[in-house]
């Protein structure tokens, strides 16, 4: 286990960024050397923490984002959490993606009359990022829909959903990386090969990575 972490104990960090936004950070032991980050912002904090690693300030084997927490695996020494809280400017060192989409989902017209807006308009004007993997290999949730814009799951899922699909549930944008069954609102597809197994990373969608939809 970390230093000076103890099986129930936790501690909790306040801090003021540069652009004037508090990050709050709890701080809780996780295993024999994990520490379990729950945070306000996980894409940014993860981006943080990556960097801290990549300069050799932060000692850890794996760090991984979720939606309310980062999980660090393998950590050495006691880290200063104060140090890395994320930073107004980090996001324009992230890696950037453009994914082309057609805008013909099954359900871009019901998106359409609950947004009473175009799918494609605001999607396009929206900047997303990657706050997390899961679901199947190569699936990530993207974060930066405004929350007037968030939708329901279907009341009934689909029992395939082809690969590619661009989809919508709650506050996330997805896309399908293979056909799978799925409940989420579908308003087009692309055509981008999202995980390939003998590529580095296998994901193209990786956590951090900012997202920005175009058309096909």
């Amino acid at each position: 286990m970390p230093s000076g972490y103890d099986t129930v104990g936790y501690s909790s960090v306040s801090d003021r960024g540069e652009a004037g936004n508090i990050c709050v950070v709890l701080v809780r032991p996780y295993g024999w050397d994990g520490v379990l980050l729950e945070v306000d912002d996980p894409a940014a904090w993860f981006r943080a923490l990556w960097a801290a690693r990549e300069r050799g300030e932060l000692v850890c084997e794996e760090i991984v984002p979720a939606a309310r927490t980062v999980l660090l695996r393998g950590v050495q020494g006691r880290p200063c959490w104060q140090d890395w809280t994320p930073a107004a400017g980090e996001a324009a060192t992230a890696r950037r993606l453009d994914v082309p989409v057609h805008w013909d989902g099954p359900d871009y017209a019901a998106v359409a009359a609950a947004w009473r807006a175009e799918p494609a308009d605001v999607l396009k004007g929206t900047g997303f990022t990657v706050a997390f993997c899961g679901f199947a290999p190569g699936f990530g949730y993207l974060t930066g829909l405004p929350e007037q814009r968030w939708l329901p799951r279907l009341a009934s899922p689909r029992t395939r959903v082809p690969a590619g699909s661009v989809a919508l549930a709650g506050p996330y944008a997805g896309i399908y990386p293979r056909s799978s069954p799925g409940g989420w609102q579908l308003v087009g597809r692309t055509g981008l090969d999202l995980f390939v197994l003998d590529r580095d990373p296998p994901a193209l969608l990786t956590p951090g990575t900012l997202v920005r939809f175009t058309d096909a």
